[in-house]
């Protein structure tokens, strides 16, 4: 099995490329964490309050100097969602495997933040179909995990037409005992 954090594959359909985060991208990815349309899609859970709301690049480059060091730690890997059709950086995807001693043990979490404009169920799994296979194996996890709360119909039209499913259990908080819920999961889970 590759190590992704040893070396983080590029992943790409024909419109959309997956490749770890890189500072250059902070200018496009500023249209992402400056709109506050985005903000209820973005998930924060377990991210010390943070709300991932930016108002100037070099914010941006900031977070993206956390999360290379997160990355380069092993604590994840934040990829940024590339359109090649018009050659910009429109989001991001965090993707972890998760320890916890809860039902979402031992799955790989998934965060999906996107620019506006692709909030949509096409390009929602257009974007999604380019890592959900190959993080199993990235990740070393049979299941996959992530959040669309109630609100976020077109992604969870996006979801559902991909096989996730809505997991009643509620993903344990790292902070204080706080739960969280509106987790959709997909693959096999093992006990």
């Amino acid at each position: 099995m590759q190590d992704v954090y040893k070396e983080c594959p590029v992943l790409e359909n024909d419109r959309f490329l997956l490749r770890l985060i890189e500072e250059k991208d902070a200018e496009d990815l500023l249209k992402v964490y400056s709109d506050k349309r985005v903000l209820p899609f973005l998930n924060s859970d377990n991210c010390h309050g943070d709300n991932f709301y930016m108002t100037g690049t070099e914010d941006v480059r900031n977070a993206i100097h956390y999360w290379l060091k997160e990355y380069a730690g092993r604590g994840f890997v934040r990829f940024t969602v590339f359109d090649k059709s018009v050659n910009a950086a429109v989001g991001t995807i965090e993707l972890f495997l998760r320890r916890a001693e809860d039902y979402f043990n031992d799955c790989g979490l998934l965060r999906l933040d996107l620019r506006f404009d692709y909030e949509n169920p096409k390009d929602i799994a257009e974007v999604l179909s380019v890592i959900i296979e190959p993080a199993y194996s990235l990740f070393g996890c049979s299941w996959l995990a992530t959040k669309a709360p109630v609100y976020a119909v077109d992604r969870i039209e996006a979801l559902k037409n991909m096989g996730f499913e809505l997991s009643d259990q509620c993903l344990g908080g790292s902070y204080g005992g706080r739960v969280y819920d509106g987790y959709w999961v997909i693959g096999e889970k093992h006990s």
